[in-house]
């Protein structure tokens, strides 16, 4: 995790004993208010998902939390409260004091206390946070639901007088840009934001060192630096590292350790130490994606961070579970989509290699006010600044599918953020998601293009026999040419199930299982194909709750998901990419879950990267087949008998013998479904 690692300093989180009220409550940030009717809660917390997730209207307005913090200020020291987010916009206050506001529901921010403890020890902590709609901050509309509350941890840090500033943009204060990767030599510019915070000049050393996975030191670069009186500036070093351990996605992810001090003649004053994986890669317009000089396939998967029951305050524990899924369905890349997600989750896909497509959430529209213009810079800088030594992450995206609703030209504000975006981070090049012409300069102003495509699914995308004319349709859209797909897909309920169905009708109450793996099936061996589209984002790894939808039998769902909403299920669309992405041995009956049938004469399907996959019927072979097309193995017109039927496949891969079982029934005298 890109945390606040220091010997020279505490990071104590503030998770327990919060009040918590609902409303807009006159007063509460008094330190005499009486908040003792109030529910007593822990961090994190949100509201709104109760109601989301069914399908209902849920509340969007203030609410209020309250803490005592039983700190009394030492001399020579500086106290900090860190929030990892909340949504959408919150007032800080510490024992009265107003310390400010921040606006945009996903990114980190940080207010120092220092000047604001009382000397008996005994504070107040009030936050009035708010999930209302603003017209200045995005998102303004989107296909998900948004929460309220302290919904990520809150942190006390504290640090002594000179310390790298936690209140720029809620970073770590330090940043490593990765100048100049090659196999010989990685050349690395190191940026701290170095704080004085005493009456006095300050002549200190700043130190940057590489540290290997084992500890051992491999560079060092330093330099004595002198702090005005009360003041933060930036000041710089350049490491260069001989003949790098590269990060090289899933086949090895290596990290480095890069530590940053600043050193008195006592010692460390203060340090922040951060994982670095040192890469180089390029996205070529006709031949794909390069990591460190080779091809690299990216075919992965998008991400929402909500959890049924749960909403947004979901656990390490959580986010654990949603990589060891992501892992084990061999993607290689993740869309953290449609806004800033936590550090921890970015964290994870370092150590994982699974690389990163990081967003803020300008979805659907834009304003054409200035102040919605800036809270919007204020997002991109909390996104950049606080998540830029995270080597997973390969692109900043600026949207997703402005010009669906009913928005002014977005050209003027998203050049703006390019422009921001190259100017903080030239290492990086940026991305957006679009599913429209109707602005065709403006899939034009990234230096990627990735384009939301549903065919099979949504009217004007056509069948899943489509695609190809497709995404050549699109190929020139972008500034350089070539794209990614970065969503595809279809619904699926696994409990709705129906034999070799029809195209489903999206709003409908009918999404059977089958016909999601049929478009899968089709659409992304075809994308597979076409050397131009750099990379495929599946459209959603999770199912997730969004309140207006009606549809597929259950409400408040979209159910596009690889993997069903409380992470139980994972649908059969789940293992035709696992056999065709993973390195694990894999052998898994479709259509296991369409228990009861009426049709005795039906084809079985059968997902396995092994060469050669064996059938049994009722402890009968039905035969081999062999060297399948992507990974899939159909026996057709297999009939069934009445009653229960045992349904067998048998492999073998790597020298492992696979097996898989399922049981169907076959009933003459019900409906198919």
């Amino acid at each position: 995790m890109l945390a606040f690692n220091s010997a020279a300093r505490q990071d104590t989180l503030l998770d327990s004993d919060w009040r918590f009220k609902l409303g807009d409550i006159l007063g509460a940030e008094a330190v005499n208010f009486s908040d003792t009717n109030w529910q007593t809660v822990s961090i994190p917390h949100n509201w709104g998902w109760e109601a989301a997730q069914q399908g209902k209207d849920y509340y969007r307005g203030p609410g209020w939390y309250r803490r005592e913090l039983d700190l009394k200020p030492q001399a020579g020291q500086r106290y900090f409260l860190r929030f990892e987010a909340a949504s959408l916009f919150a007032d800080v206050y510490v024992n009265g004091d107003f310390l400010g506001e921040h606006r945009g529901g996903f990114g980190a921010f940080c207010f120092e206390i220092t000047g604001h403890l009382a000397a008996s020890g005994t504070n107040v902590i009030a936050v009035r946070v708010s999930n209302s709609w603003e017209p200045d901050i995005a998102p303004l509309s989107g296909d998900f639901s948004i929460y309220g509350g302290l919904y990520r941890p809150v942190h006390l840090l504290e640090t002594a007088a000179e310390d790298f500033t936690p209140t720029d943009h809620g970073s770590p204060g330090v940043a490593w840009l990765q100048t100049s990767v090659t196999k010989k030599k990685a050349l690395l510019d190191m940026t701290a934001q170095i704080s004085n915070g005493t009456r006095n000049h300050q002549t200190l050393t700043l130190v940057a060192t590489v540290l290997d996975a084992s500890g051992k030191k491999i560079a060092e670069t330093k330099q004595p630096v002198t702090l005005a009186a009360n003041t933060t500036a930036p000041y710089w070093l350049r490491v260069t590292v001989p003949h790098p351990h590269l990060w090289n996605g899933r086949p090895d992810p290596y990290l480095y350790q890069a530590l940053v001090e600043l050193r008195s003649t006592n010692g460390v004053v203060d340090s922040v130490t951060q994982p670095l994986g040192l890469r180089f890669y390029r996205v070529d317009p006709d031949k794909g994606f390069f990591l460190n000089g080779k091809p690299y396939a990216l075919h992965g998967v998008d991400r929402h961070q909500d959890r049924w029951n749960q909403g947004w305050a979901i656990s390490d524990a959580d986010m654990d579970e949603d990589m060891r899924l992501i892992r084990e369905i061999g993607a290689t890349v993740v869309r953290c989509a449609h806004y800033e997600h936590s550090d921890y989750f970015y964290s994870l896909c370092d150590k994982a290699g699974i690389l990163v497509w990081a967003e803020i959430p300008q979805v659907n529209e834009i304003n054409a006010s200035a102040r919605f213009a800036e809270t919007s810079r204020g997002q991109l800088l909390d996104l950049i600044r606080q998540n830029i030594n995270h080597p997973s992450i390969f692109t900043w995206s600026l949207f997703n599918e402005i010009g669906i609703g009913k928005t002014p030209d977005p050209e003027r504000e998203l050049q703006d953020l390019n422009n921001l975006a190259h100017s903080e981070d030239p290492t990086r090049p940026t991305i957006g998601a679009t599913c429209t012409d109707r602005f065709p300069q403006m899939n034009k102003i990234p230096d990627l293009l990735g384009w939301n495509i549903y065919p099979g699914w949504y009217a004007g995308w056509g069948k899943p026999g489509d695609t190809g004319k497709l995404l050549d349709k699109h190929r020139y859209d972008s500034q350089h040419g070539g794209f990614c797909v970065s969503e595809y897909g279809a619904g699926a309920n696994p409990e709705q199930h129906e034999q070799n169905p029809a195209q489903p009708n999206p709003g409908g109450q009918w999404h059977p299982e089958e016909w999601q793996a049929i478009v899968h099936e089709t659409v992304w061996p075809v994308m597979k194909s076409k050397p131009y589209v750099w990379g495929t984002f599946v459209w959603n790894m999770f199912d997730f709750a969004v309140s207006t939808r009606h549809e597929g039998g259950v409400p408040g769902r979209n159910d596009k998901g690889l993997v069903t909403y409380d992470r139980k299920t994972k649908k059969d669309a789940f293992y035709f990419y696992k056999a065709n992405w993973s390195d694990e041995p894999v052998l898994y009956i479709a259509e296991r879950r369409f228990t009861e049938r009426t049709n005795a004469v039906t084809d079985v399907k059968i997902y396995s990267n092994a060469r050669t996959v064996e059938l049994w019927l009722n402890g009968k072979s039905e035969g081999y087949h062999r060297n399948s097309t992507n990974c899939v193995f159909v026996w057709s017109h297999v009939t069934l008998k009445p009653g229960e039927n045992q349904v067998t496949a048998k492999a073998e891969r790597d020298g492992k013998k696979l097996s898989d079982v399922c049981t169907w029934t076959l009933q003459t005298t019900t409906n198919e479904h």
